[in-house]
């Protein structure tokens, strides 16, 4: 979670009490895809040098028609309000609430190669047998340092299956550093 967690939760809550609630999710994957595949979107939103007139222009010629209007309105009010800064923060804290109010798990995967469909959808039956929750979204990442095999970090549990955990266990055991 981001550091500007103090700011974003009571927006983050607001927001999902506005929200359409059927596409509440998309929405906020969608800003949360804009942001992270646009420095340039970052760095507007960020700049205190722009007016937040020009903001809201921004957001609504990125947003509008492809969010809900009530998503568009309020981030017309975080401009106004002078935190649209914090919207990437205020994504991330209103995902995770939109996921537990949803019953949907994260896992945050790091595998050594990128998986298959056939092993991502036998990793999400597994996981949702081990977690008992009716949906698990996967975070996928690859980490080729893990040599082989992968990690699983769901709430606070971790499995770490990696071949790297594994000299790394062994070379406790023999007395060796690593």
């Amino acid at each position: 979670m981001s550091k500007n967690l103090k700011v974003a939760k009571p927006y983050a809550d607001a927001f999902l009490d506005i929200a359409n609630k059927s596409t509440v999710i998309n929405d906020l994957d969608c800003i949360a895809a804009a942001l992270s595949e646009s420095k340039d979107l970052q760095k507007a939103i960020a700049n205190p040098l722009i007016s937040s007139t020009a903001k809201k222009d921004i957001i609504k010629s990125i947003f509008a028609g492809n969010v809900d209007a009530n998503t568009v309105k309020f981030m017309m009010v975080l401009c106004d309000r002078g935190r649209i800064n914090y919207l990437e923060s205020i994504v991330e804290a209103a995902l995770m609430l939109a996921y537990k109010n949803s019953a949907i798990e994260i896992a945050y995967v790091t595998s050594s190669v990128e998986l298959s469909s056939a092993q991502t959808e036998t990793l999400v039956e597994k996981l949702k047998t081990m977690t008992k929750a009716e949906q698990i979204k996967l975070n996928l990442k690859v980490d080729a340092s893990l040599i082989g095999g992968f990690k699983v970090q769901i709430g606070s549990k971790i499995i770490d299956t990696s071949v790297q955990n594994q000299l790394r266990q062994l070379s406790s055991y023999l007395g060796a550093s690593v």
